[in-house]
């Protein structure tokens, strides 16, 4: 299985994340992984900071000739802005001439200054900030890798920013990666993506910020992957953790499930026929997001992430209190986007694909490429459907 560990902060020299768990034999390239943290700086409405940061990664650890040798993955991501912070966020002795005494409402500022005993906000801001999202993208590329191998392709797209919504009446496949990712808010629909634009201009004009959702797409998921006999190994409860562990999300969806909520059941369930031709049971609907009983049927798995608007604005109006003085003020101002919700979808893309590769090497096991690839394989057989990846 899986395990990934995080380090650093915000604007600390580098982000760093430890991938344990990967089979070796599996080819890895830096190019993969700067590819999909490229990505993650897409959408209209993100920060300045977007437009300068490269995200150079450097691999210590775990990948030789270009190969994953079983043993941890190490890559470090370095923070471009370094130099400007050294004073600031050094590790060296020492105290900061302007403490953040106004916390930001919606933020981890107050409540974990609370927890932690800070007097400065920064001691919680430069963990919590959605840059930390930037080490885990760099594991969910190697996550991603892997589930190529069994044929597994996953992709988002912005289905809701601020008051524009889509009504999903086609969904993208992952030979359209390219095209979503070519919008400006990555948005499938292109009679929506001008609304959602205006949308975020109107609200960056008077200082605000906008939420959204992004529903996250894995196609060829294998059944099998997941569990009924135990509630933390329950596919859908897995996936629901890992992306509204992502910052700002605070709300999961897993298929319809939150309009499922108010249907009949005679209108809430996914049909079950047998295909001759494959030799395969099929769903004529995908109303339960491809997981049902906690386990995975077989084909498309969707899942949708509610992102709040972001708690830092750019005209701070929020009321709060000085926590040195007590008195009513109004929250700091940190840099900050408009909008995170089309990059949030690259996030969550992650968070899904370390949850299935996760589940994938729990089902399948082998410590390398190659037996992980026999043991799916002797799998899928035994199913009676044929199938051969490489």
């Amino acid at each position: 299985m899986i395990r990934f560990l995080t380090a650093g902060e915000s604007h600390g020299p580098s982000l760093s994340v430890i991938i344990e768990g990967l089979p070796a034999g599996l080819p890895i390239l830096s190019q993969d992984i700067e590819n999909e943290l490229s990505r993650r700086r897409l959408g209209y409405g993100r920060g300045p900071r977007m437009r300068f940061e490269k995200d150079a990664i450097r691999i210590t650890g775990g990948i030789r000739h270009g190969r994953t040798l079983g043993s941890p993955v190490a890559i470090e991501i370095a923070n471009t802005e370094w130099p400007k912070w050294e004073k600031e966020m050094s590790a060296a002795p020492g105290k900061t001439e302007k403490p953040l005494t106004q916390p930001r409402p919606g933020h981890a500022d107050l409540a974990g200054m609370q927890k932690y005993g800070f007097e400065d906000a920064r001691d919680v801001l430069e963990r919590a900030s959605a840059r930390e999202t930037a080490a885990r993208v760099a594991a969910g590329a190697c996550a991603k890798a892997l589930l190529s191998h069994i044929g597994v392709s996953i992709l988002s797209h912005t289905i809701a920013l601020g008051s524009i919504s889509s009504n999903l009446s086609k969904r993208p496949l992952p030979q359209d990666l390219e095209t979503v990712d070519s919008s400006s808010v990555r948005c499938f629909d292109p009679d929506l993506e001008q609304a959602m634009v205006t949308e975020i201009k109107q609200a960056a004009k008077v200082g605000d910020s906008l939420g959204g959702v992004a529903e996250v797409l894995a196609y060829g998921v294998p059944v099998g992957l997941g569990s009924h006999v135990h509630w933390d190994r329950k596919l859908d409860s897995l996936l629901a953790q890992a992306l509204m562990s992502i910052q700002a999300i605070k709300a999961v969806s897993i298929g319809d499930g939150i309009e499922i909520a108010s249907r009949r059941g005679s209108a809430a369930h996914d049909p079950i026929n047998w295909d001759e031709e494959t030799s395969s049971y099929e769903r004529s609907s995908n109303n339960a997001g491809g997981i049902e009983g906690g386990i995975s049927i077989g084909g498309l798995i969707s899942a949708r992430a509610y992102m709040k608007p972001l708690a830092s604005l750019n005209r701070p109006v929020l009321k709060t209190v000085d926590t040195i003085t007590k008195q009513e003020t109004v929250s700091f101002k940190e840099r900050t986007d408009v909008t995170a919700v089309p990059a949030m979808g690259v996030v969550a893309e992650t968070m899904m694909a370390l949850v299935l590769a996760t589940e994938a090497l729990r089902k399948f096991g082998g410590d390398s490429l190659a037996e992980f690839l026999a043991n799916y394989n002797s799998y899928i057989k035994s199913l009676g459907v044929s199938s051969s990846k490489a």
